[in-house]
C-alpha cells in the first residue's frame, strides 16, 4: 500500500527530507509560503560553510562524515556537485574551549588540524589583523556548499521523480494526528507530515516554542580591495573566534561574492517582516570585521543582507528535531549548521518515519546527545546507503 507525506517547507530541510522519504516509496507533496526555491528562506544563499570542526559540540563532529556522504549521494542524484572542498582556518583571540576538542575529534574521524605559527600569518592571511592573535588553527575537511544551485537542482530532481510541489501556499493550520494541513483554500490530508518550515515553525506549531525562536542575522557581501582579490580568490574558509572580533568569511569563487557574517545570535524578530538590513542589524558586524581585517575600511560593500535562522533560546544550539502527535514530525535546524546537515538529518527523519529508526533516539542524535560509538552505531545503515 502506498504511502503518503506531506512536508511544509521547501528549504534545505524540506527538500531534503522529501528526496528521503521519496527515496523510500512515498507518494510526497511539498508546499512552501513562497516560490520554491524561496528567496526569503534561510537556505537560500550563494555559499554556505560546511566542516567537520565543532569545538565542545561534539555530538555534531560525529555526524559530519555522514553528511558528506549523504551529500555526496544527493550530488550523484541531482548530477551536480554544488560543492567547493577547502581546508577551514580559525584565528583565536584569547583563551577559549575550542580547541582541545578539534583536535581530539578530527584525528578520531583520521583527519588533522595543525597549529600555523604566528609568524606565518602575516604573509599566507595578508588580509588578517593579527593584533592580539593567541593561535592560528587550519583544520582538514570542509569547504564552500553553494546553496543556490544545490536548492534549484534538488527541486528538478524532486519535480521529475513526481514530488508534488506547491509554491506559494501558505499552511495556516496543521492536526498533527489526524495528518490534516490547511493550506490556502485547500486541505490535505497524509499518513504523515512534516513541518520543516525554519525560522517560522513557532507560526504553525507551539511545540518547540519554549526551545526555539527566530533570530534575525546580518551578512555583508564585499569588494575587497584590487591588490588583495587574487589572494581572496585562493583563501579556504576563514573563522575569527575573538570574543569581540568573532566572524565568518566565506572566499570568493566562481559565481559567487566575498561574504562576511556574524555568528552572534540577536534571538529576536519576525521571519515575515523584512530582509533590509539596517544600521542596527549591522552595528556588531560593522564593528567586528576591522578586528579581524587589516584595512577593513578600503573593502567595498556590494549588500548587506538580512537572513533568519532558527536558534535555542539557551546556547546549546541543539537541533530541534521530534514527533508531534501521532502523525507529524518537527524538523527545525538551529544556527547556521542546518544546510550542511540538512541531506543528513532528512534522511534520518525519513528513516524514523518509515519504522527504519526509533524515534526517541532520532530524537536524541539530532540534538547532538550522542557519543561517537553511539553516533556511528546509529548512522552506520545510513553510511552504507550513502555509499552504495
Amino acid at each position: 500500500m502506498s504511502r503518503s507525506a506531506i512536508v511544509v517547507g521547501a528549504g534545505i530541510a524540506g527538500l531534503s527530507t522529501a528526496w528521503a522519504l521519496n527515496r523510500r516509496g512515498f507518494d510526497v507533496t511539498v508546499i512552501e509560503q513562497g516560490p520554491i526555491p524561496n528567496p526569503r528562506a534561510s537556505s537560500y544563499d550563494e555559499h554556505r560553510i560546511t566542516r567537520y570542526a565543532y569545538g565542545p559540540w561534539e555530538g555534531y563532529a560525529y555526524m559530519m562524515p555522514a553528511a558528506f556522504a549523504m551529500y555526496d549521494r544527493l550530488f550523484a542524484d541531482i548530477g551536480a556537485r554544488h560543492l567547493s572542498p577547502s581546508p577551514v582556518v580559525y584565528f583565536e583571540r584569547g583563551d577559549s574551549d575550542w580547541y582541545e576538542p578539534v583536535k581530539r575529534n578530527l584525528a578520531e574521524m583520521g583527519r588533522w588540524a595543525r597549529d600555523i605559527p604566528l609568524a606565518d600569518v602575516p604573509d599566507r592571511f595578508p588580509m588578517i589583523n593579527t593584533e592580539g592573535l593567541t593561535r592560528a588553527v587550519e583544520t582538514e575537511g570542509g569547504g564552500v556548499l553553494f546553496p543556490i544551485r544545490i536548492l534549484t537542482d534538488l527541486v528538478v530532481r524532486l519535480g521529475n521523480l513526481g514530488v508534488r510541489l506547491i509554491p506559494d501556499t501558505e499552511v495556516t493550520s496543521v492536526d498533527p494526528d489526524g495528518g490534516v494541513v490547511v493550506a490556502g483554500e485547500r486541505e490535505f490530508r497524509a499518513d504523515h507530515v512534516v513541518i520543516a518550515a525554519g525560522a517560522w515553525v513557532n507560526r504553525l506549531t507551539d511545540a518547540v516554542a519554549d526551545r526555539v525562536v527566530a533570530s534575525r542575522q546580518a551578512v555583508m557581501f564585499l569588494a575587497p580591495p584590487p591588490e588583495l582579490a587574487s589572494v581572496w580568490a585562493e583563501m579556504p574558509v576563514l573563522c575569527d573566534l575573538g570574543t569581540e572580533s568573532g566572524t565568518y568569511t566565506l572566499p570568493p569563487r566562481p559565481g559567487t561574492r566575498l561574504k562576511v557574517g556574524d555568528h552572534v545570535f540577536t534571538r529576536r524578530g519576525d521571519a515575515t517582516g523584512d530582509r533590509i538590513a539596517s544600521e542596527d542589524d549591522l552595528a556588531r558586524l560593522m564593528r567586528a570585521a576591522p578586528l579581524a581585517y587589516n584595512d577593513f575600511d578600503r573593502y567595498q560593500i556590494l549588500e548587506k543582507k538580512v537572513c533568519f535562522y532558527t536558534v535555542t533560546i539557551d546556547p546549546s544550539e541543539e537541533f530541534q528535531v521530534r514527533p508531534w502527535g501521532s502523525r507529524a514530525w518537527i524538523q527545525s535546524a538551529c544556527s547556521g549548521h542546518g544546510f550542511k546537515l540538512g541531506p543528513l538529518i532528512g534522511d534520518s527523519v525519513a528513516a524514523a518515519i518509515a519504522g527504519e529508526r526509533d524515534p526517541a533516539e532520532t530524537t536524541r542524535w539530532a540534538a547532538g546527545r550522542m557519543t561517537k560509538p553511539e553516533c556511528e552505531a546509529f548512522l552506520t545503515p545510513m553510511t552504507e546507503a550513502a555509499a552504495q
